[in-house]
């Protein structure tokens, strides 16, 4: 189990206790789903603690640790952190807010202990999230699933006169009602000039014949997202959006045929980068290749030009080089690689040559 592996990894980083806090990481050890509720971490035991709204399903739910209702939440951390003769208590430093790491340093019965919050618990949990289980895999690819249906669906129901908001709503109600339990962030479905900008919000823009439309989109299934990006254009292109297309294509395949394990991130992006670099449009690709997707739409590892990290297999990575240009048009194409020994698997199947509507 996680909650297993997050204990010897604590011993062995010096850690007598941790407190998981945020949502994120709260789900992702107990794979419970809740807006409240405190991960109590020792080496040799583990409680989850929740408040009345959410006790009986936890405790319905939660196999990997011991629940209780937390009605006196701080006496109740003490008497656990004393049994288990804890000096040092690790936070998650990069999720706490200031006010809730005073909350707990200065509280009367947690004063004697000492918070370790140099970043140790991150790195953890960073590296523990990174490589997905098979589950987890699963996951992601039922989410990939909603989201690619939901694209060839899109595809015969845009046409132009329509606005991006309506496009956008139809694509969001049909990952909803097809299985999504949400989505992974907001839907960006813009057109024409709006291509432009990496996250454009969709309006009252009206797609026009000739027009490019960015689509970035993803479903969520049992905590885990997808995330995919297409561009496709109404009616005809220019020689331009053409080549500058292909050209966006070409890395993105750059980065196919890069990724595997023991590749850096910095590697990986700039598969991509040398290929937009030497076609002349190195100003117009301003944002990493890609980033870790799981629990979170944003997680590490991320693929970018100041990152060393190291993919490992089970590693999922995003790979979504972009040209923009402003006032003219943008193209970006997206997909969701899960790293092996040798290579990676391409997670979509949404063709990624240009589709022109007819």
């Amino acid at each position: 189990m996680n909650i297993d592996v997050l204990q010897s990894l604590m011993k062995e980083n010096s850690i007598d206790a941790a407190i998981i806090l945020s949502e994120e990481n709260r789900r992702y050890f107990t794979s419970f789903p809740a807006s409240d509720g405190v991960l109590a971490v020792c080496r040799d035991e583990c409680v989850f603690y929740t408040d009345s709204r959410y006790i009986e399903a936890a405790k319905n739910s939660i196999d990997c640790c011991e629940v209780k209702e937390g009605k006196e939440q701080y006496k109740q951390l003490h008497d656990l952190f004393k049994r288990n003769n804890v000096k040092n208590i690790a936070v998650e430093e990069s999720r706490m807010t200031l006010a809730r790491f005073n909350n707990l340093t200065k509280n009367e019965q947690l004063k004697e202990f000492g918070f370790i919050s140099d970043g140790r618990l991150d790195t953890i949990i960073n590296a523990l999230r990174s490589v997905k289980t098979e589950r987890e895999i699963n996951y992601v690819r039922q989410a990939q699933s909603i989201a690619e249906d939901a694209f060839l669906h899109i595809l015969d129901f845009m046409k132009p006169g329509m606005t991006e908001k309506q496009v956008q709503l139809e694509l969001d109600y049909y990952m909803l009602s097809h299985g999504a339990e949400a989505l992974s962030f907001d839907t960006i479905a813009v057109a024409g000039k709006k291509t432009s900008m990496p996250h454009g919000v969709p309006g009252e823009n009206v797609i026009k014949s000739g027009d490019f439309v960015t689509f970035d989109f993803g479903a969520v299934v049992n905590g885990y997202h997808s995330d995919m990006t297409r561009t496709v254009a109404l009616g005809s292109v220019s020689d331009k959006q053409r080549e500058v297309y292909n050209i966006v294509l070409s890395a993105h395949n750059a980065v196919l045929n890069t990724v595997k394990a023991g590749v850096t991130c910095k590697e990986a992006d700039a598969a991509a980068r040398d290929v937009i670099k030497s076609a002349g449009y190195a100003e117009c690709f301003g944002h990493g290749t890609g980033h870790g997707v799981g629990i979170e739409i944003h997680e590490y590892p991320f693929v970018s030009p100041r990152s060393d990290a190291v993919l490992n297999a089970g590693n999922i990575v995003t790979d979504e080089p972009g040209i923009y240009i402003p006032g003219q048009f943008g193209v970006r194409i997206e997909d969701m690689l899960l790293v092996t020994e040798n290579g990676n698997v391409d997670l979509a199947s949404s063709p990624k040559e240009l589709i022109i509507l007819r």
